[in-house]
């Protein structure tokens, strides 16, 4: 049975996808690391760079964003065709200080700034529409009604226009459809209305990221349950889905620990992950690519070494699927299975991981086995991974390891200390480093008014990041302790 875990009621917003109670999803939404994806921006170009075919673009953020020449609305609307079109340098459809609307594809990572494209896409129920698209697409899952589709939104759009055909398309009427394209044009008439105010670049329209990804997996459950710890998000969800059955935690104990959510998290932060029959696997992310070296480890098999060999790679080849939905890993990613000499052993391999792909939203691409039998492929990143998400580079080895970071244990800190709410307690004692005791100060009125009790911290020096709950007493008593301690 699918489930939906959702942790929502502190600053770190969370929600896990478990299907046959295996954890195969889990989103994260921070403050400070929302994803900037589907955002729309009011921008200035700052520098057209012919020798890349692209610009850059101030979007009000603090690193500035990359548009390609091939999503320029101006060359999507170009008159010039094929090859002719394709020989004009970016410099023939954009210049600095121009001003442009444009929408975040992808987010900023490492020294990048966000990808951005000049094909605004707005999301209705039924169908996306580009005020500057030039074509009408449908969903690939829709098998039987495509050539319909596309026939109603050659009609509906005019020649600038674009459409793509959601799922739900197929059960909506024409009428339905023309009142919801009438909406969206007028959503981008407020757009425009509202750029044109605007005397710097800045943000048009931000998306409720988590509340509407929440929304988005429960409208895909036909049947499940979903577990979450907030009132408000509850009764949303009720609205869109009432097939479903929803129950509500107010426990002292954090939602992903009871579920043991925390424990799968922990889990895929590590490097080494094992597999059911003691073979595991090796993790190495780095900016450029994603290597996964599998291994026998414990398992020898019974009988045959290729059966041995084969029945390994089949076990690592569906969890390295799991894995890098699970972790969020894009970009490239080589895969060195045990060797394989036998050409229908390395293209059963690749049926496998193509099959359990199948299961995943972000579009991955398998380009094959290389001649030194390492398994190519790619997969579409959006957004940051789950270690560059929760994790920094450690002071201690200068970058060659990771350690969780400050702002990481100080949410942790706030869940457990949630744990105890309303207790008897006037105070707490907190031992700590002072970077987690900075990452949380600014929101402690807040924490301590969910709490009901002083939080009061013990500093000490140390490499890593921590924290220890030392002690609930007393107010005098504790903030005493505290203070002999600095």
């Amino acid at each position: 049975m699918d489930k939906l875990i959702i942790n929502a009621i502190s600053r770190e917003k969370r929600f896990a996808v478990v299907k046959n109670n295996t954890v195969e999803e889990i989103i994260f939404d921070r403050p400070e690391q929302r994803s900037l994806v589907g955002n729309i921006y009011y921008g200035t170009v700052t520098k057209v760079l012919p020798g890349m075919n692209a610009a850059f673009i101030d979007i009000g953020e603090e690193k500035n964003a990359y548009l390609h020449r091939d999503v320029l609305a101006s060359y999507v609307l170009s008159p010039d065709r094929g090859i002719e079109k394709e020989k004009k340098s970016v410099s023939s459809f954009v210049h600095q200080g121009e001003k442009l609307i444009v929408q975040v594809d992808k987010d900023a990572t490492g020294p990048k700034g966000a990808r951005v494209t000049g094909i605004v896409e707005l999301l209705g129920d039924n169908l996306i529409y580009m005020p500057q698209g030039r074509y009408v697409a449908v969903s690939k899952k829709i098998v039987d009604e495509k050539d319909n589709l596309r026939s109603y939104g050659t009609k509906l759009k005019s020649e600038e226009e674009g459409l793509i055909f959601r799922t739900s398309s197929t059960s909506a009427t024409y009428e339905e459809m023309v009142n919801e394209l009438s909406t969206l044009r007028s959503q981008y008439t407020e757009l425009l209305e509202k750029a044109a105010s605007f005397k710097k670049p800045g943000i048009l329209y931000q998306k409720d990221t988590f509340t509407e990804l929440v929304l988005e997996y429960v409208m895909k459950m036909s049947s499940g349950e979903v577990f979450i710890d907030d009132l408000s998000i509850k009764q949303l969800i009720q609205l869109r889905n009432p097939n479903l059955k929803v129950t509500y935690y107010n426990g002292k104990e954090n939602i992903f620990t009871l579920h043991r959510i925390e424990h799968e998290i922990d889990k895929a932060l590590k490097r080494i992950v094992w597999l059911d029959n003691g073979a595991y696997l090796i993790f190495d992310e780095t900016e450029a690519l994603t290597i996964i070296d599998v291994n026998t480890g414990k398992f020898s098999g019974k009988n045959d070494y290729q059966e041995t060999v084969v029945k390994t790679n089949t076990l690592a080849a569906i969890e390295i699927a799991r894995q890098l939905k699970l972790r969020d890993i894009g970009g490239i990613v080589l895969i060195d299975f045990i060797d394989m000499k036998n050409e229908k052993d390395k293209r059963y391999i690749q049926e496998t991981i193509e099959k359990e792909f199948q299961k995943d939203k972000t579009r991955t691409k398998i380009m094959g086995f290389t001649s030194l039998g390492i398994l190519q492929l790619t997969r579409k990143k959006t957004k940051v991974s789950l270690t560059e998400a929760l994790q920094e580079k450690c002071p201690v080895c200068e970058g060659t390891g990771k350690i969780l970071s400050a702002d990481t244990i100080a949410f942790r800190l706030e869940r457990e200390l949630l744990e105890h709410r309303n207790s008897d307690a006037e105070a707490v004692l907190i031992e700590t480093t002072v970077e987690v005791q900075e990452a949380i100060e600014p929101h402690l009125d807040m924490i301590e008014d969910w709490l009901q009790f002083k939080v009061c911290f013990s500093i000490q020096s140390s490499a890593t990041h921590y924290y220890v709950i030392k002690q609930f007493g007393n107010l005098d008593e504790i903030a005493q302790k505290a203070g002999e301690s600095y």
